[in-house]
């Protein structure tokens, strides 16, 4: 059996935990706690060390899927959970007051992992806030060196959230498209 890791990551609110559950096939693990702190404004339970859950891709593969806290005071564990990882999903709430923030927050967060690996985006949220577009994202992304794959996702679709893993694994492997 071969294993992977896949990094799930965003900002609080974003879907992470959802997306998880969402695909997993095995019941996930996670480690929410009452919100303490701003956060307790819009949810009440938040990541503190990570969720965790397994995609099996058949032919032997698994995905052990990893989501970060949101929150920038774990930002501890974003570093330990991308050890070993082949790859970066990003989430972003899109009806947060600014979302392009966070989409260059945590690219820079995250910014040696992506340029080892890659990443894919997934921009939730879309039905309740129509802006920015898919489109004004590519925007935001068209100076970097690499494109990256952006998604419009429910997290609560376990076909959406297939698809942003699916646009990950292909920018890693291309020849997976064929």
């Amino acid at each position: 059996m071969t294993n992977h890791k896949l990094i799930f990551a965003g900002p609080v609110g974003a879907g992470k935990t959802t997306a998880i559950a969402s695909i997993s096939d095995v019941p996930p693990l996670l480690t929410d706690a009452s919100a303490s702190d701003m956060t307790r404004d819009f949810k009440a339970s938040t990541t503190v060390a990570m969720d965790y859950g397994i995609l099996n891709l058949g032919g032997g593969e698994r995905l052990h899927l990893y989501g970060t806290p949101g929150q920038e005071r774990f930002d501890f564990m974003w570093d330990i959970l991308v050890e070993k990882g082949i790859g970066l999903i990003l989430m972003l709430n899109n009806s947060n007051p600014d979302p392009f923030q966070d989409l260059h927050f945590f690219l820079k967060a995250f910014e040696k992992f992506i340029g080892e690996t890659t990443v894919a985006i997934g921009v939730t949220r879309m039905d309740e806030t129509p802006e920015p577009t898919i489109a004004d994202y590519h925007k935001q992304l068209k100076n970097l060196e690499k494109k990256y794959p952006v998604f419009d996702v429910d997290a609560r679709k376990r076909e959406d959230v297939a698809a942003l893993v699916e646009g990950l694994l292909y920018s890693l492997d291309p020849g997976l498209a064929n």
